[in-house]
């Protein structure tokens, strides 16, 4: 079995047509094919089936595909240590982030980190909680920033960065907006703008009211935080952000408040794989991150 069978297979696997994945690789047709035949014939089982021009996977080649790529994944990351060790100054650090975090804190972090580690680039990814953690765990991503920081997972380490609150986000004609802070009961007739559910933001809010004695009014969703600010600032909502969304400024017509009775807060942090030893570059910019929240800590 060699790695250049392994690499068209799941070519031809994702693309469903062979002459697409070998136009794809540049390689010819007869070669792709050649390949697969004799994969195939050396695991004594049928890859694929032809359905009119295209090829779709066996049972076992599904069953086959999902362990290639755990495979390939491993091998890649294995190449990147060791091109890693030979030149620890470069390097490739696979990063995922919530929306929450993509505005500020993102952005400070690896800016600080690149003025003294010029050679190590960033492939980044926006992704939702569940997916980031799924993403570490499988090696898409080497790393994540989350809020909150999950606990009790046996396959991640999580280090927690800073814990921050969540604030009120309201209309400036609400009868609130003049208030300097306010209880969360105060906002038990509202109607509220969440993210959907089974994002982690709107469990942390829709559990801190029922605590408070109340379950939110969700009037109406949105996906990122900008369409939550863009509700609010429309009058259609309230709702409840953390600080880090709110860092620059907030929206046209809107104000923050702090929440107060009772706080409302999360854990933000960095996740990292148990399962794998991190490369060079991935452990050098985890320190950073460690290290640069320490320091800012010191100063707030």
């Amino acid at each position: 079995m060699e790695l250049r069978q392994l690499h068209y297979f799941v070519e031809v696997a994702e693309r469903e047509h062979v002459t697409e994945a070998a136009s794809h690789l540049h390689v010819a047709q007869s070669a792709v094919s050649l390949q697969i035949s004799k994969l195939e014939d050396e695991l004594g089982v049928t890859l694929f089936e032809r359905v009119g021009r295209n090829v779709k996977l066996t049972q076992i080649g599904k069953a086959f595909l999902a362990d290639v790529k755990i495979a390939l994944k491993s091998i890649e990351h294995a190449k990147q240590k060791v091109d890693e060790y030979l030149n620890p100054e470069i390097g490739s650090i696979k990063v995922g982030y919530p929306s929450s975090l993509a505005s500020h804190l993102l952005p400070t972090v690896i800016s600080a980190f690149r003025e003294k580690n010029a050679n190590i680039t960033f492939h980044l990814r926006q992704g939702s909680y569940a997916s980031l953690i799924e993403a570490v765990k499988n090696g898409d991503l080497d790393l994540a920033f989350l809020g909150p920081v999950p606990k009790g997972d046996p396959a991640l380490e999580g280090h927690i960065l800073f814990t921050e609150q969540l604030s009120a986000l309201v209309h400036t004609s609400h009868p609130l907006a003049d208030r300097k802070s306010i209880a969360l009961t105060d906002l038990r007739n509202d109607a509220f703008v969440s993210f959907p559910n089974g994002y982690v933001l709107q469990k942390i809010v829709v559990e801190a009211c029922q605590e408070a004695g109340f379950r939110p009014n969700i009037v109406s969703e949105g996906e990122d935080m900008d369409a939550l600010k863009g509700l609010v600032s429309a009058g259609i909502g309230i709702t409840l952000l953390p600080e880090t969304t709110m860092y620059d400024s907030t929206p046209r017509f809107t104000v923050k408040i702090p929440v107060i009775e009772p706080q409302v807060k999360r854990t933000v942090g960095l996740i990292v794989p148990k399962n794998r030893e991190v490369a060079p570059s991935e452990k050098l910019f985890y320190q950073f991150v460690k290290e640069f929240f320490t320091v800012l800590e010191q100063f707030q």
